[in-house]
């Protein structure tokens, strides 16, 4: 793999709070990399670095072979980057802040008028050209914000949680532009605290605690999961007191709706599946999921030390 991003060894504290501890992964051209992970867990001071915000306290960090903390390395024009929080002016138009971006990374009129026609096209905002950011729904801001940061047309693409306050329609639409500019080569990092998401990746890195937990396609990562799930339901007292008698044969426990979604070794699956049926328990085996797997890896990697953003 020939990376166009390369993180090595990230370490970053804030205070006493650490948020990166030696974290590693790299995104050659052509994919989509999910850094999954909680809120807390790292993700924003990763992309931070790689978008030469934040200079790392240590470790190396590479954006088409060039440091992004490095400003004259001429980077800047190889990174796209869309921060978590707003970051556009709300009260110019949708049209205006295209406009200042395309001045900011030196576009001729030409190609302004050529890009920023298709990628409001492919964004569905024409229309509202003339609209204020600030009136924009949550989406229609969002799928803005990507669009300015694809004006310059980068190599790389950094985006920290896009869909966050995103409604169901406007995450599928994100998530479709994607796919488009990763098909056209274009290298793009995600971060993401919803575990459905981590499925829509080529490759997802589950962070914890500012280390890089697991690693792989999200496919192969869930279909190697070595436990079984249980959905318990009912006789919600009694349940509990025999999972918390099986003791370690319980790897995690989650609530589901008004039931239990249980992880359980899968050599202890028959006994307590028979113990929680005995107590008046309703069980039904379950499809691991991409969460089930981030809940068992993080309990098992967890570290007592604190992380940040």
């Amino acid at each position: 793999m020939n990376p166009v991003v390369a993180a090595d060894g990230l370490a970053h504290a804030y205070a006493a709070a650490r948020a990166l501890d030696g974290l590693s992964f790299a995104v050659p051209a052509g994919e989509l990399y999910g850094l999954v992970g909680a809120d807390g867990a790292g993700k924003t001071t990763a992309l931070r670095i790689l978008a030469g915000l934040i200079v790392p306290q240590r470790g190396t960090a590479r954006v088409a072979g060039l440091d992004p903390a490095d400003a004259g390395s001429g980077v800047r024009e190889s990174l796209g980057y869309m921060p978590q929080r707003y970051s556009l002016y709300g009260d110019l138009s949708v049209a205006e802040n295209l406009r200042f971006f395309a001045r900011l990374f030196c576009l001729s009129r030409a190609v302004y008028a050529e890009r920023s026609a298709r990628l409001l096209a492919i964004t569905r905002l024409e229309r509202f050209a003339e609209r204020p950011a600030q009136q924009l729904s949550g989406g229609m801001y969002k799928k803005l914000a990507l669009a300015c940061a694809l004006l310059h047309r980068p190599r790389v693409l950094l985006l920290d949680e896009p869909t966050n306050g995103v409604d169901p329609v406007s995450r599928l639409d994100l998530w479709q532009l994607l796919y488009e500019f990763v098909a056209e080569g274009m290298a793009v990092v995600v971060s993401t605290p919803y575990m459905d998401e981590a499925e829509r990746c080529h490759r997802v890195g589950l962070v914890h605690h500012g280390r890089l937990l697991l690693e792989g396609e999200p496919q192969t990562l869930v279909a190697a999961f070595p436990e079984s799930v249980l959905r318990v339901v009912g006789a919600a007292e009694r349940a509990e007191a025999v999972l918390e008698r099986a003791g370690a044969d319980v790897v995690a426990v989650a609530p589901l709706g008004g039931a239990l979604r249980v992880v359980v070794r899968r050599d202890a699956v028959a006994a307590l599946a028979a113990a929680l049926a005995a107590e008046g328990a309703g069980v039904e085996t379950l499809r691991p999921s991409f969460e089930d797997l981030f809940l068992v890896r993080a309990a098992a990697g967890a570290s007592p030390g604190e992380a940040a953003a």
